[in-house]
């Protein structure tokens, strides 16, 4: 029977933590969920323009997938749903088959979402989550800054009221300025005035309740609540202003303005049904798709790229409340669980979910316990999809275009450059390529030019590791290299060679080559001893090179050792011919070997630590202090 309950937890973790919940948990988990409902309409509405979808896809997205997550995810805070980078990253997908807004460019949206939402189930069962480690912390800041700059820039069209096209900073700028002479006034004021609001209510809102009694953390929490009510005000003025019925209009004659305003949205839950891969007749590209196959292979590139964007965004924001509130979470599993989330996502018509930290952290901060707080958000989602959409058509693009801007460019790590630059300039050069191949060339070349760059840089970098050749420090058993440790104790007889870095095929000769440099240095040599504490793998090339340093070796009349072999790479060894023609001895520690090879330089330390007692005062390490034998120094 636990057996059972085991594996029911695994499959379908509700079974978890239902069992404590009470009436105290559903209450707090509601009352979370309705902030994270009034902070996620107007996200909703304008990451789907972000994505080049109709305002209402943005609602059907927070629906049905943080549903169905919450009820197969393993993380007790995770808000899934509409995200900025997952919704630029669908515009540049799906643009490849219809222009933003046409039934083929959402068809494409739903598509894309079905392709990695089973990527990412497929990935999940296969136990394959490591694949999100290869996207370095300096990659994907450079692709985060290079894509929140192009989703500010796709906004600027909205905030002048000018025409504008383009999936890159480079065509979007080419393409507005041409029609800098017809910026429309009217929706430059507006989009100015919700700059304003939504900057005033970010800076004054929670003073303002703070000085109303409330507490820091209610205040903080509360004034998530600002953006709507510059949404509400602007609905409201816009309304005035561009009805004829308006008051505005009758006490002061203005007209109608000409703003442009979101419009109709289609009221009613999202009809269910698998994406459509026909294209419409009348497409523009229909010519370059003929048939499903043929698209699904032109997607396939982007829809993996959102897979692992969804997931490595996601987790790691399930990870950073999961440690806050000493909880654990299943990297994998997760993984199956954002896939489930985006095959709903398809099957609702909608584009790719995934997890989003503004409106998590507005979860975790609002009380919320559990799932179920996702739970009531998807249903909250679902009731203003139904019945309350007709209050939005006032809602002015400028004023979402605005709020679209301040939330992107919050994402920016502004001290990423400075960072790198002073810590690792390989690191350094990731995030300037990334970031430039982003805004110049698109999001997915970026992506992909700072993922190669990485790997590559990665690969030179292991593959011209540090050796060092060291020596005893006195009155200890460390080993550390003289050339940062004057004091250390070196033998013409006894060469000892620190390897700190793991040994395969691109570092194979490199190695051989740093044992022939060192032969011809040292002619007196008699052993060499390779101290392996910082070698945690040895591929098979690696040991063809130490055969062959072990046979050249030989011949020269220099005997080799190894010390401080670690356990698994010991068993590796073992299945080897290397320890059976091995000239010398593995040794257990490095001081074993030396005290064994050169016991004059055991004795020669020691003197040296004695005469160095006797000349202050003070007590040293003992001699046959136990130490590590850190791979640095």
């Amino acid at each position: 029977m636990s057996t059972q309950n085991s594996l029911l937890k695994t499959i379908f973790p509700p079974f978890t933590w239902l069992r404590n919940t009470d009436q105290d948990i559903v209450i707090k988990d509601f009352l979370a969920a309705v902030i994270v409902v009034v902070m996620l309409v107007p996200q909703a509405l304008g990451y789907a323009l972000v994505a080049g979808m109709p305002p209402h896809i943005g609602l059907y997205v927070s629906i049905l997938p943080p549903l169905l997550y919450c009820l197969f995810g393993t993380s007790m805070f995770l808000s899934v749903g509409v995200c900025a980078i997952i919704a630029i990253l669908t515009k540049s997908g799906a643009s490849l088959v219809g222009p933003a807004g046409t039934p083929e460019h959402v068809a494409a949206g739903a598509t894309l979402a079905l392709m990695a939402g089973g990527m990412l189930i497929a990935m999940g069962l296969l136990r394959l989550g490591f694949i999100a480690n290869f996207l370095s912390h300096a990659v994907i800041s450079g692709f985060v800054t290079g894509s929140v700059l192009t989703i500010a820039a796709t906004q600027v069209k909205y905030v002048l009221g000018v025409p504008g096209s383009g999936d890159t900073l480079y065509d979007i700028a080419m393409s507005i300025a041409p029609h800098f002479r017809e910026i429309h006034t009217p929706t430059l004021i507006f989009a100015l005035g919700s700059f304003a609001g939504f900057l005033a209510m970010r800076r004054y809102m929670k003073p303002f309740l703070q000085w109303l009694g409330l507490t820091p953390a209610r205040a903080g929490l509360f004034a998530g609540v600002g953006p709507f009510i510059v949404l509400t005000v602007a609905i409201f003025l816009s309304a005035s202003l561009q009805s004829e019925t308006g008051w505005l209009h009758q006490w002061f004659a203005l007209g109608k303005l000409g703003i442009k305003v979101v419009g109709d949205i289609p009221s009613g839950l999202p009809s269910l049904s698998w994406p459509s891969f026909e294209l419409h007749a009348a497409a523009r590209k229909v010519a370059d798709y003929p048939t499903p196959a043929v698209l699904w292979q032109a997607l396939i590139a982007h829809a993996a790229l959102i897979a692992i964007i969804v997931f490595v965004e996601s987790v790691s924001i399930a990870q950073a409340f999961a440690v806050k509130r000493k909880q654990t979470i299943s990297p994998n599993r997760e993984m199956v669980a954002l896939g489930i989330a985006n095959v709903a996502s398809a099957v609702s018509g909608a584009y790719p979910a995934a997890g989003s930290f503004s409106r998590s952290a507005v979860n975790y901060n609002a009380g919320a316990q559990t799932p179920l707080a996702g739970i009531f958000a998807a249903i909250g989602i679902a009731l203003v999809a139904a019945f309350l959409t007709a209050p939005l058509y006032y809602l002015p693009f400028a004023t979402l275009a605005a709020l679209i801007i301040i939330a992107a460019l919050t994402l920016v790590d502004y001290q990423i450059l400075a960072k790198a630059w002073n810590y690792s300039k390989r690191d350094f050069a990731a995030v300037v390529v990334t970031f430039l191949m982003t805004v110049i060339y698109g999001v997915e070349k970026g992506l992909m030019t700072g993922l190669a760059l990485s790997i590559v840089l990665h690969i030179y970098h292991t593959s011209r590791p540090h050796f060092a050749v060291v020596g005893l420090m006195p009155g200890t058993q460390h080993f550390r290299n003289p050339e940062r440790h004057g004091a250390a104790v070196t033998s013409e007889r006894v060469i000892s060679l620190r390897v700190d870095e793991s040994l395969y095929f691109a570092n194979a000769k490199y190695l051989e080559d740093a044992v022939h440099g060192l032969m011809l240095e040292h002619t007196q040599a008699k052993h060499l001893v390779l101290q392996c504490v910082g070698v945690n793998h040895i591929d098979m090339s690696a040991l063809e090179s130490l055969e062959t340093i072990n046979n050249q070796l030989r011949e020269s009349g220099v005997t080799l050792h190894f010390s401080g072999i670690k356990g698994p790479v010991m068993d590796r060894l073992k299945r080897s011919d290397l320890l059976e023609h091995l000239t010398g001895q593995v040794f257990f520690s490095h001081y074993e070997a030396v005290l064994a090879l050169a016991p004059e330089l055991v004795a020669e330390a020691g003197v040296r630590f004695a005469h160095s007692e006797a000349q202050r005062p003070g007590k040293g390490l003992p001699m046959h202090a136990t130490a590590s034998e850190p791979a640095g120094g």
